[in-house]
């Protein structure tokens, strides 16, 4: 049987000690090194010559972004996985156009984790479920026709009255209360937050919140945006 070679790039020690571990257990997989960062990345891949590199999308001391163009512009042919808790659009964008395959959740179940290293290595593209509809589509016909960033992101604009909600969801604020904010209906506000949801390609309001902590993009002034703006 032909195993599949894989690198693992994770500062995590725990996270990297537990997932090799998980890894050398699989009969169809083998571990040829971990590391703690992207440093010297170049010389461990081409020694090791891996089939697919997992990847953290969040390295403390590298840009994974850049290993990524790094390892893809030196071996083409090699498949990158990268790791996330929710990665935002825009770094699904940005990562599908540098050339990786997929992208998983870290509290991906353990079947999901291996059916995606393995699906990628049979050459499909995976990404976890609330990135699978139609703005996952649209992202990467936009990264594979070449297109710019700006594309994708005028897709998705947020107005200002979308702004204000996603502001105010990750402030903890339920529809109800929102709707008292903003002087708006409460049918009003599940309108905008299902539009959210659409745009971002998320599925909870918890997943908003997450993606406004993790963004600078939303840090606007509620008071300073005109309430009869929908």
């Amino acid at each position: 049987m032909k195993k599949i070679k894989i690198l693992l790039i994770e500062d995590n020690r725990l996270l990297r000690e537990g997932i090799s571990a998980l890894l050398k257990k699989q009969p169809d997989m083998n571990v040829v090194t971990t590391v703690g960062n992207g440093e010297n990345i170049l010389t461990l891949v081409g020694k090791f010559k891996p089939n697919i590199v997992l990847l953290d999308l969040g390295l403390r001391n590298q840009n994974s972004l850049q290993v990524v163009k790094l390892i893809k512009s030196n071996f083409h042919n090699i498949k990158i996985i990268v790791m996330d808790l929710i990665p935002l659009q825009t770094d699904v964008f940005e990562f599908v156009q540098a050339g990786v395959s997929g992208f998983m959740l870290k509290d991906i179940s353990v079947a999901e984790f291996l059916k995606t290293i393995r699906s990628v290595f049979e050459g499909a593209q995976v990404l976890p479920p609330h990135l699978t509809g139609s703005l996952f589509t649209q992202i990467v016909e936009n990264a594979v026709n070449g297109l710019p960033p700006r594309v994708i992101n005028e897709s998705v604009r947020m107005t200002k009255r979308e702004r204000q909600v996603i502001e105010l969801i990750a402030d903890g604020s339920t529809n109800k209360e929102i709707a008292q904010k903003l002087n708006l209906s409460t049918y009003t506000v599940k309108s905008h937050v299902h539009n959210i949801l659409e745009k971002l390609a998320l599925n909870t309001r918890v997943q908003i919140a997450k993606h406004a902590h993790l963004s600078n993009e939303y840090k606007t002034n509620i008071d300073t945006t005109s309430l009869l703006e929908e």
